[in-house]
């Protein structure tokens, strides 16, 4: 990848009235990546994705587009282009106009737009519908369409915000995949904002997750996944048990429950009021190994989802943890536990998360 960032954010901060929407927000982005900007609602990330785009002023701090200060460009003379939630196609002109559209206001040579909107149309799998017009379409097709408008202008960067998020669930994990693939075949960096942490998860090759106008951890999807920087991170991104307590000797006694073995942690000091966070999927129910922290508990529900059983086990009053197993072979529905089941169960000691 080049060493000049496609992106770079430089004390980026935007205020509305007494409030800020995005804080001295420090960022850069490797040209050719697929970056995304993930947090809830509120966060700042749609608003970042808007001063990147020029669409919205910084209060202070500098943009940069492959190391030009764009800071006081309007979005016209920025080399990006931007792709909505809502696609925007012109109804009345057929999916090869509207992909070529852009190309045509800027005075392009007939010929030459030909060529580009085939070539689009032929990496988006719909050139046998180029007469088409945007009514007829589904509504990932027209995804699709939006795109390749977009993409025909060649941008820098093309900047993202939530644009599956009208599609259905099926429709939408297909078209992440695709979107992916899109990307790769035509390297262009992309910024993509959602709220969504699987989605995140599966095209990322690198995420900054935000909170509060602040970014709380920048990192590949398996480096913020597996080793949260936060205990917002660990919580926001996919679920995960998360209990408050005090370390000392290689355990955290819980404010509410017993002693959770965590193993020797010499970055913490004893005493330290801590968070302890451990995944579903790391908690074992059968078939333990030797070195495990092991516990016990009562099954208060058992909730069948398809391919995996999620179980919530209460290991003191007001304190329940959820584990989540496959459904396999050996974890067919007459061996599940029930409801008021008293189980042991344990975890890896390196799958347990402690945040001072």
């Amino acid at each position: 990848m080049d060493a000049t960032p496609a992106v770079r954010l430089d004390g980026v901060s935007k205020q509305f009235a007494d409030s800020y929407a995005v804080h001295q927000l420090d960022l850069d982005i490797e040209t050719g990546a697929f970056f995304s900007l993930l947090g809830p609602s509120g966060c700042g990330k749609t608003t970042t994705l808007r001063m990147i785009g020029g669409f919205s002023d910084p209060t202070e701090g500098a943009v940069l587009l492959g190391g030009e200060d764009v800071t006081a460009l309007p979005p016209n003379k920025r080399n990006v282009n931007t792709v909505f939630q809502s696609y925007a196609l012109f109804d009345h002109l057929s999916i090869a106009d509207n992909v070529g559209f852009g190309l045509k206001r800027k005075g392009v040579d007939r010929a030459e737009i030909r060529r580009r909107v085939g070539e689009m149309l032929e990496l988006i799998q719909l050139a046998g519908l180029a007469d088409r017009k945007p009514g007829t379409l589904s509504g990932g097709q027209r995804q699709r369409v939006a795109l390749a408008r977009a993409l025909v202008n060649r941008p820098a960067v093309l900047l993202l915000d939530e644009p599956l998020a009208a599609l259905d669930l099926k429709l939408r994990r297909q078209m992440q995949v695709e979107l992916k693939q899109i990307q790769r075949e035509v390297g262009i960096t992309f910024v993509f904002v959602t709220h969504d942490q699987d989605e995140a998860l599966t095209m990322s090759d690198r995420i900054a997750v935000m909170n509060g106008g602040r970014i709380e951890q920048c990192g590949t999807p398996e480096d913020i996944y597996e080793h949260p920087a936060t205990s917002f991170v660990a919580s926001f991104m996919g679920t995960s048990n998360l209990m408050t307590g005090t370390y000392r000797g290689g355990e955290v006694t819980l404010e509410k429950g017993p002693a959770l073995p965590v193993g020797s942690r010499s970055e913490i000091a004893d005493g330290t009021a801590v968070s302890v966070s451990v995944r579903p999927e790391k908690i074992w129910l059968s078939d333990f190994e030797a070195g495990m922290s092991m516990l016990s508990g009562v099954i208060r529900e058992t909730v069948y989802s398809g391919p995996t059983t999620t179980y919530l086990i209460e290991l003191a009053p007001g304190v329940t943890l959820s584990v989540l197993e496959q459904n396999t072979d050996r974890a067919r529905m007459e061996d599940r536990w029930c409801g008021g089941e008293t189980v042991e169960f344990g975890w890896r000691p390196e799958h347990c998360l402690v945040l001072a």
